[in-house]
């Protein structure tokens, strides 16, 4: 059957679909959003979300086993892996319980079904009531990504396993090894080296999370070395075989690692296979469909956001472009996204947060730099943690500050300000007469501006 025609349609109800749809029902349009599984996409239910709600239970565990340390007794028993993944699902139900909620409340008509695109303007919904053709004076593509794997690497499930299948495992393995070390590869890590594996890293490139700040990633392998969890840096994998007990994995610099299982998170691939893409005439590169700084695709009718595109692989990025697309849809003048101003969180142990650019990264683009690192063992707050780690805070000389860079706990919930510094392009000295307080975390923050600025306090010359 058909459907009557829209203003948008929206294919995918993940972070991205689901935010254009909410801004363009607010800004009066009439939307279609499109989805063959949860609203919410994989940030909600096989991301973002569901794996904090474990890494949560993993710091629960490790304050057990050290409760003592801090004069209180308590007795670790052990993970009730099946009591800690219906506390996870039952996060992940309610919240898609009120976003589910909140579409249909705008007036947003949710279409189950995979969509497919027909032509520039229009979708054909498979579900389960057969198929349904809707038409739309724009379509905006959503459909994210999913877990990469390498070639000749088969993910059964079993041995070898990707993160959607490590959210739904009942058991906690002995051993691990997980290939990669980026996000979800260091976050995987940090959850079961808590709930007690053996866990060994592979990454191919010189450091573990590559992408952040070179200390960032030498304070994370520190902290990774104390708590027990190995690492095999600047080496690749060569080859997987099952073994009777798991899988045995060969790396290229001729060392042999023996584990249960095998977690394969070297990233995400775009869903751009069988939507469409072609029979429209959407452009693409690698499997990514090819935006401006609008998320405008080659086809005028036509826009796309969030994984599918080559921006980061953010759910608070899908989420902006989302809005920023409703709002060009809608008539307003939406500021094109600076991603570098983007903040980036790994919710491992200890976190890791950013914003800006590393120090690398500022002197290839022709900056002359200033930088200094406050270490978190003078801050009164993070001994009361016991949390170690710094704030390293890199700024243009006689200029703003150009990034930030946090290692610790919690250091994750610093980065919003370490984002109105960038984003403002606010002054180290600016920031210096701010007056933090006191005793918290985010005194550090203000610690590194004033050294910036040239009035150290509790930083050693």
């Amino acid at each position: 059957m058909d459907g009557g025609a829209y203003d948008i349609v929206v294919l995918g109800g993940g972070s991205g679909g689901y935010a254009c749809a909410l801004r363009a029902a607010e800004l009066g349009r009439s939307v279609a959003l499109v989805e063959r599984d949860a609203l919410g996409g994989t940030c909600l239910n096989r991301g973002c979300i569901p794996t904090k709600a474990l890494l949560h239970a993993a710091e629960v565990a490790d304050q057990t086993r050290e409760a003592a340390a801090v004069g209180v007794k308590a007795v670790f028993e052990g993970v009730d892996i099946a009591a800690v993944h219906a506390y996870k699902d039952k996060v992940v139900s309610s919240t898609v319980k009120g976003l589910t909620g909140l579409i249909k409340s705008r007036g947003i008509d949710v279409v189950a079904g995979t969509g497919t695109l027909t032509g520039p303007t229009t979708v054909r919904v498979t579900g389960a009531d057969g198929d349904r053709t809707l038409t739309a004076g724009h379509i905006v593509l959503a459909t994210g990504s999913e877990p990469r794997s390498l070639p000749g690497l088969t993910i059964d499930g079993e041995r070898v396993v990707s993160s959607d299948h490590a959210l739904r495992l009942g058991r906690i393995p002995a051993s691990v090894i997980v290939l990669g070390g980026g996000v979800i590869g260091v976050e995987f890590a940090s959850v079961w080296k808590s709930f007690g594996a053996d866990v060994t890293i592979v990454e191919a490139l010189p450091h573990l999370l590559p992408l952040e700040e070179e200390s960032s990633s030498k304070r994370l392998e520190r902290a990774f070395r104390k708590r027990g969890i190995g690492f095999h840096l600047g080496t690749k994998v060569s080859g997987v075989k099952p073994t009777p007990g798991g899988v045995s994995v060969a790396l290229e610099d001729g060392t042999a690692l023996d584990a249960e299982l095998l977690l394969v998170a070297i990233g995400r691939a775009p869903l751009s296979a069988g939507i469409g893409l072609e029979t429209a005439g959407v452009a693409t590169d690698r499997g990514f469909v090819t935006v401006d700084e609008f998320c405008r695709t080659n086809v005028p009718t036509i826009s796309a956001v969030g994984d599918l595109v080559p921006t980061p692989q953010l759910a608070h990025v899908g989420f902006a472009e989302g809005i920023l697309v409703a709002e060009r849809l809608g008539g307003l003048s939406p500021r094109p996204i600076d991603y570098d101003g983007v903040p980036r969180i790994t919710y491992s142990d200890p976190e890791v947060a950013s914003v800006g650019l590393t120090t690398r990264a500022a002197r290839e683009r022709g900056h002359e730099i200033n930088e200094v690192a406050y270490d978190l063992a003078g801050n009164p707050r993070s001994k009361i943690l016991g949390t170690q780690g710094e704030v390293k805070v890199v700024a243009a000389v006689d200029g703003p500050v150009l990034g930030v860079h946090m290692v610790g706990a919690r250091v994750g919930e610093l980065i919003a300000e370490g984002q109105l510094i960038y984003n403002w392009e606010a002054l180290p000295s600016e920031v210096a007469s701010l007056i933090h307080p006191h005793p918290t975390q985010s005194e550090a923050v203000g610690e590194a501006h004033l050294a910036l600025a040239g009035k150290p306090l509790h930083v050693h010359g």
